[in-house]
Order: C-alpha cells, then structure tokens, then sequence
C-alpha cells in the first residue's frame, strides 16, 4: 500500500463520483461502543465469546447467549461525525455502505443506500411466530409476549450463513464503485473481506485505518484517526 497523507485521502474522496465505504467497528469507537478484538474491545477477557455468539449456544444455552447479546446493545448510542458525513456524501454522489457493524448507526444516520452485511441488532423477530419485536422488548424479555416464542436479533451468528441477497447487492455495489474506502476494520472477517475481489479493475482503492491490512490489490493508505479525517471533509 502507498502511504498518502490526509489531503490527499480527501481529495480521492472528495473528486469520486461512485464511492462504497466498507465499514468495521473501528467507524462506531467514537460513538461510544467497544470494538471487539482490541484490549479495551468487547471479547477481551471473555472466555469463547465466538461460541456465546453462535447458533448453538442460543438454541441449547439461551440463558448465556441472551445475557452477553444484550452487553452489545447501547441503545443511547449516536452517529458521529464518520457516519454523518457519509450519509452527507450521498446527497451529491451514487455513495454505498457496506458495514460489518451491527449497531445500527449508519440507518440512524439515514443512510439510504446501506447494506448490513452481518445484520442489525435492533432487528428482532420471535423464533416461532416470525413476527417483528422491538429491541426495547428484546432487552426487557427474551420471550415473545404473545407466543411465548423465543425473540431472538436479526444477526448473522457464528454457524449460520449469510443472506444470499445481501452478498448480492453488496457485489453490485462494490463493482460499480470508482472508489472503494475501507475504514475502521482490520477486514480479516470472510466473507465480507472478500469482496475486494469483486472490485472494478479501475477502482481505486483508500484505506484509512490505524492499522495497515492485507489487500491483494494496489491501494492508498491513511494512517490516522477516521473521526480527524471526516471532520475535514467539505
């Protein structure tokens, strides 16, 4: 990757006509909630938290998947200033996201061309019934008041598959980007770093991140604080 400095990194953002910014919990930090993997991050001390957030342990341990879901909920969270001004940019460019989150910032935001690729945690629905449940009933009872039915978010766990229309769009989003953002993710989580591969030749590719990551492809890299970057976005 070609280290670039912040002007530039504005600039490719700024004279782009079809942008996809592929987004990890590194975009939602500053609105308050934890990553995952670093040392202040939600798995951090937290023995098999990949097996607390699978199918199986839902099914045949509700009790324990249930009460660390609800320790990724912040419901009094708010989209800062990278969510805003991506959902800015769409009003004067074709601009997609693809998010890993879960958080449910970029809609709050009124991001209308978004994609959640792993789901949203303020999607719920009764395992039984299939009826849609608000959150807010999801984090007072795990059972569906009206069937008993256990209520469960609308979140891609551990052991089960994506949806095959949201792998969809996102490949359709990502190929007829000119420029393709990665920010705030380590992109290692398959398959949603491996849509890279179904980027445009011609794309460029901007990464703005703390950390380096691994691409396949040429790409331009911002070493900075994502919040500092988007502050200075016109």
């Amino acid at each position: 990757m070609q280290t670039i400095n912040e002007t530039k990194a504005i600039n490719l953002i700024q004279q782009a006509n079809r942008i996809i910014f592929l987004t990890g919990a590194g975009v939602s930090t500053a609105s308050g909630i934890p990553d995952y993997r670093s040392l202040s991050g939600i798995y951090q001390g937290i023995e098999r938290p990949e097996y607390l957030l699978s199918q199986t342990c839902m099914i045949e341990e509700p009790e324990k998947f249930y009460s660390f879901v609800q320790t990724l909920y912040h419901p009094n969270a708010k989209p800062n200033i990278i969510h805003m001004k991506i959902a800015e940019l769409q009003k004067t460019k074709n601009a997609w996201v693809v998010s890993q989150n879960i958080d449910g910032l970029h809609a709050k935001a009124k991001m209308q061309q978004l994609v959640d690729f792993h789901g949203n945690l303020y999607d719920c629905y009764c395992r039984k019934c299939g009826q849609a449940v608000s959150a807010k009933a999801y984090l007072t009872s795990t059972r569906h008041e009206q069937c008993g039915g256990q209520i469960r978010p609308n979140i891609v766990l551990y052991e089960e598959g994506l949806d095959e229309k949201v792998i969809a769009v996102s490949i359709e989003a990502i190929a007829k980007a000119d420029l393709i953002v990665i920010v705030g993710t380590s992109f290692q989580v398959h398959p949603f770093c491996d849509l890279i591969h179904y980027a445009n030749d011609a794309a460029t590719l901007l990464v703005i991140n703390q950390t380096p990551i691994q691409l396949n492809r040429d790409a331009y890299f911002l070493k900075e604080d994502a919040v500092k970057v988007f502050e200075n976005i016109g």
